[in-house]
């Protein structure tokens, strides 16, 4: 038999250290991992989702896949939800069928990564953001302080799932002062500097339910931390002499730093390697992000035991269309700024930030998922060609 389907986790390495610590929160034992141990590698909400999972139905991955499934069968409910708002029910109903039968969100609903479920909590943060965005200027004030801390509060909790959301959350707070400024200068803003209160509550809403872990992280590590301690192995893994753009942690077994330093001395470490790296090698760099950005749009998956033609054949099939359908639905709605920030946002966002770091498939599907609703418009503009358009529209 397939060595691939004999394993515990389909995709070793991160699943296992989830798993073990879910273990470890559903017995109430210390939220660490491994020896030396570390307490801020992994952020906490996966786990507990699998905590949760482990209390109610045991010690069963079976039964954790199918909990985990469940949640992610919220993503097509949502994108309906999104796609509607940006443009119409048609639209939101085709985002939504399209996510439903997509295989590879299918496939990586039950796997035990961050990725299925942490697409659902975006999906559920870009909802209030994408009403904030296209009604800035007629929402009602009371309406707009709740959808903002809504917002904040929604990516405070997809932070808790993927930390590396945490940059987009200012970036669209900044979205939101430029966009007031902008009707500001053609005199249709009737509530000075609310962009600046709405995106200050964003920001707000996001730290407040950080705090305690970044509280926490100070406690047991000496450093206040909203995040991980694992970011700079991550950069380095990504930026070394030997990187590829494929991930290769063997390197932090190599080295074997933690037998010597904290775990904040070995996340400060491979931070200033990775950029003395960068400063040295300017060249390397951009070939490195060129071999990752190639990987990021891979139709198929890049690892090797996916290296087949059924694999590529199951993933493409809906993959590829979709997302000529998006680009034709974004040139379409090209000056409608709530599609082209909430359907392509997300997946460039992560595209840009995985050129720096590894990248793959797996990283690229949280961005998927929003994109299904330019694809939507895509399909609509060519089922409909005559029907109406929101080009313009909050733009």
């Amino acid at each position: 038999m397939d060595q691939r389907w004999q394993r515990e986790f389909l995709i070793l390495g991160d699943a296992n250290g989830y798993w073990e610590l879910g273990e470890k929160l559903a017995a109430g034992d210390e939220y660490r991992i491994y020896e030396p141990p570390r307490y801020a590698l992994r952020m906490p909400g996966f786990p507990t989702l699998l905590a949760i999972s482990i209390n109610v139905f045991g010690n069963s991955k079976s039964a954790a896949r199918i909990f985990m499934a469940v949640l992610c069968s919220l993503a097509p409910i949502l994108c309906y939800f999104l796609g509607s708002k940006l443009r119409d029910e048609r639209t939101g109903l085709i985002a939504a069928l399209l996510t439903a039968i997509s295989p590879v969100f299918i496939a990586f609903s039950p796997v035990l990564l961050c990725e299925s479920v942490f697409s659902v909590a975006l999906l559920g943060t870009l909802l209030p953001g994408c009403c904030l965005l296209c009604d800035l200027q007629s929402l009602p004030l009371k309406r707009g302080i709740v959808l903002s801390l809504i917002t904040g509060v929604t990516s405070a909790i997809a932070i808790y799932l993927k930390p590396s959301w945490i940059l987009a959350v200012p970036a669209f707070g900044a979205l939101l002062v430029g966009l007031d400024w902008h009707h500001k200068r053609s005199g249709s803003s009737c509530f000075p500097s609310r962009g600046l209160l709405f995106a200050a509550l964003v920001v707000l809403g996001m730290l407040l339910p950080l705090l305690p872990w970044g509280f926490r992280n100070a406690r047991v590590t000496g450093h206040f931390k909203l995040t991980t301690l694992w970011m700079g192995a991550s950069l380095y893994d990504g930026l070394n002499p030997d990187a590829t753009g494929e991930s290769d942690m063997t390197f932090f077994e190599r080295d074997n730093l933690p037998a010597s330093l904290s775990e904040y001395e070995v996340d400060q470490h491979y931070k200033r390697a990775a950029f003395e790296f960068a400063r040295e090698n300017p060249g390397r760099v951009v070939q490195l992000g060129w071999e990752k950005f190639k990987r990021y749009w891979n139709p198929w998956p890049n690892a090797s035991q996916f290296d087949n033609w059924p694999a590529r054949i199951v993933t493409s099939i809906i993959y590829v269309p979709c997302l000529v359908l998006a680009v034709i639905g974004l040139w379409r709605e090209r000056r409608s700024l709530p599609l082209l920030v909430i359907g392509a946002g997300p997946i460039l966002y992560f595209c840009a930030l995985h050129c720096l770091f590894v990248a793959s498939l797996r990283y690229r599907l949280p961005g998927e998922y929003p994109l299904m609703i330019p694809s939507a418009v895509g399909l609509c503009s060519l089922l409909w060609p005559n029907g109406k358009s929101t080009e313009g529209a909050a733009s």
